[in-house]
């Protein structure tokens, strides 16, 4: 199931980058495709799948959810759960990160955020994380040029521990 998890990780990274950048975070319930072609058949239809040539009955199928409510994500994710037919789920959320040495002058208060947004070396990155209830995850990071440069695009599961530990606890069954 891995290469079909990041399959639905490129897939959502691509369907969220055509809005461009600067959007909120968007959380996609990942649903097995084939129970869901025999599940939901007026769904799947609507969706284009049933008969697509590019989707044979297997992988994942990324369904966006409504937006987000306001909050910090972390607040947000521990509110969340989804149901047994829900094979995984995958959040894109834009960040800054800084070069290592930056990092290390951060304050270690509230206004490190503010900190890091308006720093000089700073850059903005779009940042997909994916997990299926097997506890596998994947994660594609596509970093926003600047002054005309390449996007740079990096891909692996440990690219973001924290955020795959909390779409982890989402899928707990309680």
């Amino acid at each position: 199931m891995s290469l079909f998890l990041e399959a639905a990780a490129a897939e959502v990274e691509g369907y969220v980058g055509q809005a461009g950048w600067d959007q909120r975070p968007a959380l996609f319930a990942l649903v097995d495709t084939a129970r869901f072609l025999v599940d939901e058949p007026e769904m799947a239809a609507r969706l284009g799948l049933v008969d697509s040539p590019d989707t044979s009955g297997t992988g994942l199928t990324p369904i966006e959810q409504d937006e987000l409510p306001e909050g910090p994500l972390d607040d947000v994710l521990a509110q969340l759960g989804w149901p047994e037919s829900v094979a995984g789920c995958a959040i894109s959320q834009e960040i800054v990160f800084l070069p290592p040495d930056a990092d290390a002058t951060l304050p270690d208060d509230d206004t490190a955020l503010e900190v890091a947004a308006a720093h000089p070396e700073r850059r903005e990155a779009r940042l997909v994380v994916a997990v299926l209830r097997d506890g596998s995850s994947a994660a594609v990071l596509r970093v926003r040029p600047t002054d005309g440069g390449l996007e740079e695009l990096l891909t692996g599961p440990e690219l973001a521990p924290n955020l795959v530990a909390a779409l982890l606890a989402t899928l707990r069954e309680d």
